[in-house]
């Protein structure tokens, strides 16, 4: 049975809950204190999922690719609702099923498949670059909802991300890209980012709640990839393939999406989608410390022009925020 709107989510009142008098506006130390955490939060998501790239490589030598993301959200689904039962969350409802059910088709159900099949020939860096490309496609997501404006400084710190994402890797792909992992990573890019907006649209609603109703709707969509590209299912008996599926599962599925899922109503989209530009840097020193890939001076450009971009983008949204304060006075 489910549970009534008001117990849907824990950080606000819903779609029908009755109104409630507007809260006086934080303390100056109370601000501060919410601004770390999101600062905490977004740092938690850029090393985790800098990370993930390398370990769904690295699980793709065990199992099959799409397999692997189906036996992910299997084990994430369970401990997502686990937590939400345990802190009183119920089950979303009304609008907040809604956007939680299109999150999950977007970041689950098709980019998941799109993104483990693509790895298994792309390397791991390389796929950390496509998904560079996801403040772009944020912020045209953003903006055909409504959601936010794209205004000149947000398109000169997507062009600068990708001059230095591009910087850091050039060079160090030899040979032809293949079309279709290429298109598959570029796509499951598209469909993640467009997922997170989809979220942004609905109501706020718990992390827990949303990340494990998202995986249910997600994984019956993975199951019947692979079934259809015909892997084979083999269980992960081994230490190879258990490590990297767990950590997937509890650092990326459980850890990082819950943390962006937390963010994203408390951060413009394409602030947020800059956690994907930051990552090929933390990618790059990975590759470096557990690969012994040298730096090069191209790299080190590129890792610049990143850090610049996302300064760029804050700045934007800094001035944004100043000017709209500027306007209710």
């Amino acid at each position: 049975m489910l549970p009534s709107r008001r117990r849907v989510g824990f950080n606000g009142p819903l779609m029908d809950a009755p109104p409630r008098p507007v809260p006086a506006p934080a303390a100056p130390a109370a601000a501060a204190g919410q601004s770390a955490l999101s600062w905490a939060a977004f740092a938690g998501c850029t090393l985790i999922w800098s990370s993930t790239f390398l370990f769904i490589s690295i699980g793709n030598e065990t199992l099959p690719p799409v397999w692997a993301a189906s036996l992910r959200l299997l084990l994430a689904a369970p401990i997502l609702g686990a937590i939400a039962l345990a802190t009183g969350q119920g089950f979303p409802r009304g609008a907040a099923a809604r956007a939680a059910s299109w999150y999950g088709l977007f970041q689950f159900g098709i980019n998941f498949p799109l993104l483990y099949w693509g790895e298994k020939v792309l390397p791991s860096g390389l796929t950390a670059v496509l998904f560079a490309t996801i403040p772009l496609w944020a912020a045209l997501f953003a903006h055909a909802f409504g959601l936010e404006r794209i205004t000149p400084l947000k398109v000169v710190a997507a062009a600068v991300a990708l001059a230095g994402i591009a910087a850091i890797f050039s060079g160090q792909v030899r040979g032809v890209i293949p079309v279709l992992p290429f298109v598959s990573v570029l796509a499951a890019a598209a469909a993640g980012s467009l997922g997170t907006v989809m979220l942004k649209r609905g109501p706020r609603q718990s992390p827990f709640v949303a990340n494990a109703w998202g995986a249910l709707v997600g994984l019956p969509l993975c199951l019947a990839a692979s079934f259809a590209i015909g892997e084979a299912h083999p269980l992960p008996v081994t230490a190879a393939a258990l490590v990297p599926l767990l950590y997937l599962t509890l650092a990326g599925s459980v850890g990082a999406f819950v943390l962006m899922a937390w963010l994203i109503h408390r951060w413009p989209v394409t602030r947020i989608s800059f956690i994907a530009v930051a990552i090929p840097m933390i990618a790059v020193t990975l590759g470096w410390l557990v690969r012994g890939e040298r730096l090069r001076l191209a790299t080190i450009v590129g890792s610049l022009l990143v850090v610049a971009a996302v300064a760029i983008t804050i700045l934007s949204d800094r001035r944004a925020h100043a000017a709209a304060r500027a306007a209710e006075r």
